[in-house]
Parts: C-alpha cells; structure tokens; sequence
C-alpha cells in the first residue's frame, strides 16, 4: 500500500460504487442463507451480498441519508507484511459518502469471525484508509429485535409504497404527535391502504419509531426529530 497524493486522487474520483465485485462471493455448504442481490433505495440498483449478516448491514446503510452509493466486494486492497510477504484482502462493502469520502467494511456474524487472518487484514485495511481519508470498519452484528424490524420496514422501501397521492401528507400528519401506530394509521384513513405508507415513512426516515423493541400496533410513531423511548402507546 503505497503512500501518495495519487492514492488520495484515486480515492476521491474513482467510482468504486459502480463497479462489479472483484471477486465471488462464497457459497458455503450447510448455510441457510447464500449470495444473492439488495436493491438498493440509495442507487436504486442491485449490489452484491455475500451473506445474511451483510444484508442486514447494507438495510442499515440504505437508510443512511449520508450515503450516495453502495457496492459489495468491488475492491482488493494488496500489501507486505513485515516480512515482505504480499497479503490481500476484500473488504465485503464499500459505501460512498456525500463528501466523497468512502467506507469500507466487513460485516461479521460473530466477532470471531474470520480468525486471526481477520483482524490483521483489519489493521491494515484501517491503515490504508486512514491515510486516503476513508473509514474501515467491522461491523457489529444488530441485535435481533432491531434486524427484524429492519427486514420488516425494507420491504416497503420502494417508491410504490409511497401511496396514492396526497396520503402521504395525511399519515405525516397524523403523526405530528407521537401516538400508537394503529390510532395513527386509522386517523389517517383505512389501516389497509395507510400502514404500508407508515411503514415506508418510517423506513426513510419521514417518521420515527423505537426500532430496539418489536413493531406492533401500539408502537409509538412521531415525527422525524421526536425522541421516541423503547415502550408502547398507552391506550387513547
């Protein structure tokens, strides 16, 4: 990994975000959940994903408004060790920031995951973006609850799920007070027609919810900026 103006250059111009992976992703015997593709709210195209762990990470990133463009596995980062021994590795994913800046991560199952291979590609995959101005990161796993929700709201993430028009500005506005998600949906019209709006609402961040703690119907929904504390809506 040389040092260098030119490395910076590259970093900032390069479109890493619309490249294809550099490499498969493995299929692993045994595994319920294999590769496959996320389409992304964010490109409004489809980026590779190599695992259930990293879906789960690229829902979280797909809701970032600070994230421009996402891609999975589409650089290889090469280096010597100490004893001049060339090393490689592929971080998972790549996220492009609105200032130009770049994440690149690897999304773990557990944080043993990947050895001690792992943690040493990890300091130096850190090193190399620290010094272009990128962030690397091994990220957590969500807790159950919260990637359950997650999956929930992804899918209505897509535009269809906005409503006919002019309902959504009526479920905004019913939620101008954090209220339980049912009392809110019925105020805004028939539940049927209205929760996939609230669902899609809260997915971009239009509404907010408590995501730590299962969705039900009396989950306390609010505008954008409330403060929405882990508990259900009393009844009213």
């Amino acid at each position: 990994m040389n040092s260098g103006r030119a490395e910076r250059k590259a970093a900032m111009t390069v479109a890493f975000e619309e490249l294809a992976p550099v490499s498969a992703f493995p299929v692993v015997p045994g595994r319920r959940w294999g590769p496959g593709l996320w389409w992304s709210v964010t490109t409004g195209r489809h980026v590779a994903a190599g695992s259930e762990a990293m879906r789960v990470q690229l829902m979280v990133l797909d809701r970032d408004p600070d994230v421009t463009g996402l891609a999975g596995r589409p650089v290889r980062l090469l280096w010597r060790n100490p004893r001049g021994q060339v090393r490689s590795w592929v971080p998972q994913l790549f996220a492009r920031r609105a200032d130009g800046t770049a994440l690149l991560a690897d999304c773990s199952s557990h944080p043993e995951a990947g050895g001690e291979r792992a943690v040493k590609a990890a300091r130096a995959v850190a090193q190399a973006c620290a010094h272009i101005g990128w962030t690397y990161r091994r990220l957590a796993p969500l807790d159950e609850a919260a990637a359950a929700n997650l999956k929930w709201l992804a899918g209505y993430r897509h535009p269809r799920n906005a409503g006919r028009l002019g309902l959504m500005p009526a479920v905004l506005q019913a939620f101008t007070r954090p209220r339980p998600l049912l009392e809110g949906a019925i105020a805004a019209g028939d539940p049927v027609e209205v929760l996939p709006v609230v669902f899609h609402a809260l997915w971009h961040g239009h509404l907010a919810a408590c995501l730590d703690t299962p969705l039900h119907e009396r989950v306390l929904v609010g505008p954008r900026d409330a403060e929405i504390a882990g508990r259900s809506g009393d009844a009213g």
